[in-house]
Order: C-alpha cells, then structure tokens, then sequence
C-alpha cells in the first residue's frame, strides 16, 4: 500500500475512522444523498446486503479525500474497507457482490 505521502493528520483520521467501523465507505457525499453514480451503487449494494456500514463524505474534508487514495493506492472514490483492509471501488465491489465473495467476505 502507497502510505508514503499521507498527512499524518489524513493518516490519524484515516486510521481511526477504519479502526473504528467493520464496514467502512469512503465516498462522495452521503448515503442518504449519494454525489456521484458510483458511489450510489455501492450505497444501493450495501443496503441490498442489509449489512451495517459507516460512510466518510470525502467531499467535505479535501486531505481525507486525496489521503484515501494514498492510503489504499487506488485512484478513486469511493472506496469500500472491511475491518481495515480494501475491498475494491464500484466496479470490484459490483464484481465481488454479484459473485457472491462480499457477501462471504462480509460473514467473516
């Protein structure tokens, strides 16, 4: 993972958001008002899934938003984590849903 360039004030909160929150989405605006089409998608996913998830609205905090980029090496929004570790943007996250392997990831 490409952490090198983080703040360490993007990093702290990077880390203690993730600590804090099994199923964590890093992504453009809100679940209940999604900003972008991909990221409304992976809100529309998780809901599906039933599954209890934490979102972080990049748009609000630009450190954050360039940190989880950095953070994870992917290069954009959003951005799904399980208990710390990266899942994937949309187009991963739409692939593992259909396959079954979120669903299986997520029962961990």
């Amino acid at each position: 993972m490409a952490k090198e360039g983080l703040s360490p004030e993007a990093r702290q909160t990077i880390d203690d958001t993730l600590a804090a929150h099994d199923i964590m989405l890093y992504m453009k605006g809100t679940a209940a008002f999604p900003q972008c089409g991909f990221s409304a998608r992976v809100v529309e996913l998780l809901k599906e899934m039933g599954v209890d998830f934490h979102v972080v609205n990049v748009l609000t905090d630009p450190g954050v938003r360039q940190g989880i980029k950095e953070f994870s090496g992917w290069p954009t929004i959003p951005q799904l984590f399980h208990k710390g570790q990266f899942v994937g943007g949309a187009d991963v996250v739409s692939e593992k849903h259909s396959s079954g392997e979120l669903q299986k990831l997520f029962a961990s």
